[in-house]
This record gives structure tokens, sequence and C-alpha cells, in this order.
């Protein structure tokens, strides 16, 4: 696979990157000061974190910070350049990595472990339906794929909020390997399917639904779903997210079911700190990759995870899937809205179609992907 496509930074002016860090930071630490009470530390933490990645330079978490190492070596050609040089998946990752370090979420006192992204995601699932489940596969399998579009850091933003509440047009599915995924669920069925998790709430609540089909109709023996071992990107989903989703279902049958397979084993939820690394795929563990090794279908949900399968560079859209995916060790699916400017897969006449709408049409989240590479020989 060439790696001669520009990387992504946030310094570029007018380039959705720079907005994230200028315009969606900004906005997202005012909601978190206004969501909880936080005191003048965290306060004065958080104003100098906003002030520092908007137009400083990378300074390393503290020496006594428990990931102090791994950050250090992580940033080794980055520390003291502004925060605009690093690569914008980077950059993001240390942002809310620091966020949490500004909050007291890893320090000894009053603030530890609370989630400063709470408040935002108990209020999502509250308004979020708690029935369903039932329904065709191609259903189940769409309700997954467009929930994609419930991502709170996305909404933080007007233009965000609004675009992605807007319906799926016939044309918003722009790569559909749909029939690929059901018939090599079919081919493997009763094997081990992971699942990637990416936002909590009316994300997750259709990501369980699937999963509880794959493993009612058989098609799956044993789920493993991997969840974030800490707050990130907001909305993304952590085992507290999936302990209050799968309550949220209580009432209805498939939250019984989802119980009672996280009781019997069928259904385990997974984490690992590199889920929140600034690291791509490609660099997987070998604990992690042995493990997604052994499944016969990973599905990757959401679009960081898509940066993060693929490589967030800027790729001619016409460039394989299949050679951007292939490292990864399963046949692997990806489900994902577009809110980012990484995109592979596409023909040359949809990449002209799109091109030609005079849109941001790589960032809005009204367009959509089902992408499914199978392994060689399989």
């Amino acid at each position: 696979m060439p790696t001669d496509a520009a990387v992504i930074r946030s310094d570029v002016p007018g380039s959705f990157a720079r907005a994230v860090f200028h315009e969606r930071h900004p906005e997202l630490i005012r909601r978190v000061l206004a969501a909880l009470p936080y005191g003048p530390g965290e306060r004065a933490a958080l104003e100098r974190l906003l002030a520092e990645s908007t137009g400083g330079v990378l300074e390393p978490l503290d020496e006594d910070a428990h990931d102090h190492a791994a950050w250090l070596a992580w940033g080794q050609n980055l520390w003291g350049r502004p925060w605009g040089e690093a690569p914008f998946l980077w950059a993001e990752s240390y942002f809310y990595r620091r966020l949490l370090e500004a909050t007291g979420y890893f320090r000894p006192g009053a603030w530890q472990g609370i989630d400063p992204f709470g408040p935002f995601k108990a209020a999502e699932l509250a308004t979020a339906p708690a029935g369903g489940g039932d329904g065709p596969p191609e259903a189940l399998l769409a309700a997954s794929l467009w929930g994609n579009r419930a991502d709170l850091g996305f909404r933080i933003t007007a233009g965000g909020a609004g675009r992605a509440a807007e319906g799926a047009d016939a044309d918003a599915l722009l790569v559909d390997d749909g029939p690929a995924l059901w018939a090599e669920l079919e081919r493997t069925a009763g094997g081990l399917v992971c699942v990637v998790a990416d936002n909590a709430g009316r994300e997750l609540l259709p990501d369980l639904a699937l999963i509880d089909h794959l493993l009612t109709r058989g098609l799956a023996g044993e789920v493993a779903l991997y969840v974030k071992p800490q707050p990130y990107f907001v909305s993304d989903a952590t085992m507290t997210d999936v302990l209050a989703a799968v309550d949220h279902l209580r009432a209805a049958a498939v939250g019984g079911r989802l119980r009672r397979a996280m009781n019997d084993g069928t259904l385990v939820v997974r984490t690992d700190p590199f889920f929140c690394a600034p690291l791509p795929f490609h660099d997987l563990p070998a604990g992690l990759r042995a493990e997604f090794a052994g499944a016969a279908l990973t599905i990757v949900k959401g679009d960081l995870n898509y940066r993060r399968l693929v490589g967030d560079r800027y790729w001619p859209p016409t460039t394989s899937f299949a050679g951007a995916a292939g490292h990864f060790p399963s046949c692997v699916a990806a489900l994902r809205t577009l809110k980012s400017d990484v995109i592979v897969g596409l023909d040359a006449a949809t990449t002209a179609r799109l091109n030609g709408t005079g849109t941001d049409w790589r960032t809005t989240g009204r367009h959509a992907v089902v992408q499914v590479h199978r392994l060689s020989g399989s």
C-alpha cells in the first residue's frame, strides 16, 4: 500500500481539521465547564489546554501521569512543536487525554473517575427509544450504520448538528458491501465476531441490537464488543456506557437476551489501552492482533475507527479499500458515516459526482459506506 498521500494536519487554513481545533474544541470546553461544577483548578487547567492547543506548542504529560512514558515515546518528534504540525489523529487523541488530565479523571481526589462527558451521554440516552431489536437483518445493519450519526462530538457545532439529523437520501450510501457482509457471516456461521464500538447512546443501542441478531440467529457463536478504556472523543463508548445501554433496553426482549448473553459469555466486552492511543490499527499490539486474528469477522464502527483502519491521510477517494485495510488480521467490515476528510474505495464516477456538488461531502455526516475486505484464501 503506497503511503505517499499526505498525512492530515490541523494547520491548513480553512481545513476541516483546523476547524475541529479552533471551533469545535473551544465550544466543547465551554460545554464541559457548564455541565459539571468543576473547581478553580480544573477550570484553569481546561483554559490552559484550550490556549495551548489553539496557539501554543505541545507539552508532554507530567512525569507522575500513569502513561507519561507511553506518550513521551509516541510524541518523541513532536514535543515543543506547534499543535498544528502534529498529525491530526495524534493531536486529537492527545487533546482528549489532556482534557482528562485537566479534569482530574486519573488523579486521586473527588473528580477521579468522573466522565466529563457523562451529562451529555446521559441526556442523549434518556431520549432514545427503549424498544426494538427485532426486524430484518438489512434494517438492523442500516440502523447500526446510520446510528453513527449520533456522535456528540460531531454535533458540538451547529452545522454538524443540523446536517447529522437529516434523513438518508437514496444516494447517501456511497458503497454498499452489505450483501458481502451477510454472505461472510453465513459462510462462517457460529464463529467469533468482533465489534469495535464507536459511540455510546443512540449509536450503541442499534449496535447491540445487531449483536443480538447475530447471536440469536447463530451467525455468531460469540461476540466480542470492544470499547474504550476511558472517556474519549466525547461520546465514545466505555463499559459504563454499555451497562447504561443494556439497562435502557431492560423492558424490551432484546435487553433480557443481551444480559443473558453477557452472563453466559457469548457476549463479552473487552478493552485495551491501545484504543485510546494515537496510533493506526496497523500498529496493533501483538495481543490485540492475535484476538482479531481469531475472528471470523471484525466489524469496525464509525469515523475514528475508519481513520485508524485505513490511515488518516488525504487518500485519493478511488484508493482501494482492500489495499488500505488489507493489513488487518481478520476479514473486516467498516460501517461509517463520513465525518472527516478520509475516504477510500469509491469509484471514479461517484467521486466526480460528489466533487461536482460543491459541498463538503466528506465531512457532513450525510453520506456513508459499508465496506468489506475478505482475507485472501478465505
